[in-house]
């Protein structure tokens, strides 16, 4: 379950994300010059990163404290983060 206030923060953004995936698709329907293009796509990245954080911190908080407490559950919260880490690498 997400805090309610990482959820109107996690929310906030996705609606910004959104806008800007939005405003990206006209460029590209415009034939904008492809830096200008890059430089949205690059901004639309970034916006993605700071709501994973958003939605890590929420994660961290809540689900994986609690397995961490819970022996039957520790090594499924190791793993998660493992995995999640492997994943931000590629």
């Amino acid at each position: 379950m997400l805090d309610q206030k990482l959820k109107k923060k996690a929310l906030h953004r996705a609606r910004i994300i959104r806008g800007q995936a939005e405003g990206l698709i006209k460029a590209i329907e415009e034939e904008k010059y492809c830096i200008d293009l890059i430089t949205q796509s690059r901004s639309i990245q970034l916006s993605l990163k700071s709501m994973d954080r958003v939605l890590l911190a929420n994660h961290l908080s809540s689900h994986v404290k609690h397995m961490l407490n819970d022996t039957k559950q520790e090594g499924k919260a190791i793993k998660e983060l493992v995995d999640l880490y492997a994943l931000s690498n590629k």
